[in-house]
């Protein structure tokens, strides 16, 4: 019954709309729930964008830390050609490449890109893909060039980038916050706008040909992290049909603090603002609190269990069998962290990878070297690079794996492992990194190599990429990467002796998960951290 009423509900809403067929809505508008709008069609691609489009009111004033509210309706036509600010941050990754105006808290906004028009949706409508930017929750913006959701939309999905709430903004709990909370709950504000928006879509996708009832949620690094939160979060589980995890998962080392730990954290941060009432905190300029941060080493920022959007650790949630039972296609990269972490500036010796063991991790050195051994310097590197790798992202995002594939859903793993090119301001034609360092896939997967210049793209790397945007497009439309002409990838099998792992590079292939293993006995292990 539920899933007849929400056919019924985008079939109302495409009648309403005039965008019953492909050829009944105009090539650049759309009309949601709030208003009209007018978009952008590439008359290269056919396909058509929508930027800069209002999912909820301007968290701004009295709304400033607040569950975010429903945008309001506008008369007329408003235009969606560009992209809106992005939320408050401070300048924190040199890779970030931004195409909206400036910051500003007035930014719950989402950019919505259409299969070409000479495309004939399915009769329900295009798959969807609802994606979040990472940036360690305090930066990173829905604009960026990595993002763009062109060359998906093209391989028939449509595809959708939302921004969220960050830093302070995003995160901060306080007594008072929770205490005029109608959920009794503070943090969370931007968990709880990825929620927004992805209830947003569900309501208005019909306009954009999209189907509500075949949303995928996907994101990398903090917005992988964000996936498996929304996959657990009761606001938002039954809401999705797949997911797609990219470097970050709430488990282990990053599983997230309760309310209580975070709202000392908040008084802390306001009393050392001189601001301790929340009256004074939201009179305070946007500017200030964000200077405040870089002195403020005493509050950390990121999703918390708030007994709201997060009612327990994630983990607790797969383990139970409660999370959204969906396919998942989750993996890292090969250098998620240096090897430098382990062994420091030295040389990869194996005397010196063995001093950089007992310096961090003391008593447990001798175990974990048994799990990362090396017999030369040769080795170092490699067994350096995997723990580094391991105790930075990769260890938590397969807890996450190994916990959704016991639940028999459909699970896929892979290792990115496409070494990235240099840098054209590099003389050298090597490259310096040993392996696929964290937030490299992004480019390859979105198939957005030619909008980062910053690389000497080669045909090698447009091979990779191609192969990545269909596994991720096929995913989008069926819970399935593989497709006719893909090396074929095997889904992780229940048996833990018998898992497969793709690796995602020039030829890439299905192999054994040998380190299944490795990551069943090291997982109690604290690591570096």
């Amino acid at each position: 019954m539920k899933t007849f009423l929400l056919i019924l509900g985008a079939l109302g809403a495409s009648l309403i709309y005039g965008v019953s067929s492909a050829t009944a809505m105009p090539a650049s508008s759309a009309i949601v729930a709030e208003g009209k709008l007018k978009g952008r069609l590439d008359g290269t691609s056919g396909v058509r964008v929508f930027r800069g489009v209002p999912f909820a009111a301007p968290p701004i004033a009295d709304l400033r830390w607040v569950e975010p509210q429903p945008a309001a309706k506008w008369k007329g036509t408003r235009d969606a050609t560009k992209f809106a600010p992005r939320c408050m941050q401070r300048p924190l990754f040199s890779d970030m490449q931004f195409r909206s105006p400036g910051i500003s808290e007035d930014c719950l906004y989402l950019n919505v890109w259409l299969p070409p028009r000479e495309r004939r949706p399915p009769k329900q409508g295009y798959p969807v893909l609802l994606y979040f930017y990472g940036g360690g929750f305090d930066a990173g913006d829905s604009s960026e060039k990595r993002y763009d959701g062109a060359s998906l939309a093209r391989r028939g999905i449509v595809v959708v980038t939302a921004n969220y709430r960050l830093d302070v903004f995003g995160w901060l709990a306080h007594p008072e916050l929770t205490a005029t909370s109608p959920h009794h709950s503070s943090g969370n504000y931007g968990l709880l706008d990825q929620i927004a928006a992805l209830k947003w879509v569900r309501r208005n996708i019909p306009a954009f040909l999209g189907d509500p009832t075949h949303i995928t949620v996907g994101g990398e690094s903090a917005g992988s992290m964000s996936v498996s939160a929304l996959m657990v979060s009761p606001l938002s589980r039954g809401l999705i049909r797949g997911a797609i995890g990219e470097s970050g998962a709430l488990m282990q080392k990053w599983s997230p603090p309760r309310r209580e730990t975070a709202e000392r954290e908040g008084v802390a941060f306001a009393t050392g603002l001189g601001a301790p009432a929340l009256s004074q905190l939201r009179a305070m300029p946007a500017d200030r609190l964000l200077a405040a941060r870089d002195k403020a080493g005493n509050i950390s920022t990121g999703i918390i269990i708030d007994g709201y959007a997060l009612t327990e650790a994630p983990s607790v949630t797969f383990e139970h069998g409660h999370a959204a039972h969906v396919p998942l296609l989750v993996g890292s990269n090969s250098q998620e962290a240096a090897a430098s972490a382990v062994i420091g500036d030295g040389s990869p010796t194996l005397a010196n990878y063995r001093a950089g063991l007992a310096r961090t991790l003391g008593d447990k050195a001798d175990a974990v070297f048994a799990l990362y051994p090396a017999h030369s310097d040769d080795e170092v590197m490699g067994a350096a690079t995997a723990l580094a790798s391991d105790d930075f992202l990769a260890l938590p995002t397969w807890k996450w794996f190994d916990l959704q594939r016991r639940t028999g859903a459909p699970v896929y793993l892979y290792l990115f492992a496409r070494v990235r090119p240099p840098s054209v301001t590099d003389i050298s034609t090597r490259s310096k990194e040993w392996g696929a360092v964290h937030s490299a896939e992004i480019e390859y997967a979105l198939g957005n190599l030619d909008v980062n210049p910053l690389y000497r793209w080669a045909p090698d790397d447009r091979l990779v990429s191609a192969t990545m945007t269909r596994y991720w497009a096929n995913f989008v439309k069926t819970g399935n990467p593989n497709g006719a002409g893909l090396p074929s990838w095997a889904r992780a099998s229940i048996d833990p002796t018998k898992i497969r792992r793709q690796i995602i590079d020039v030829h890439s292939k299905s192999v054994p998960f040998v380190e299944q293993e490795r990551y069943q006995r090291g997982e109690s292990l604290v690591y570096m951290h």
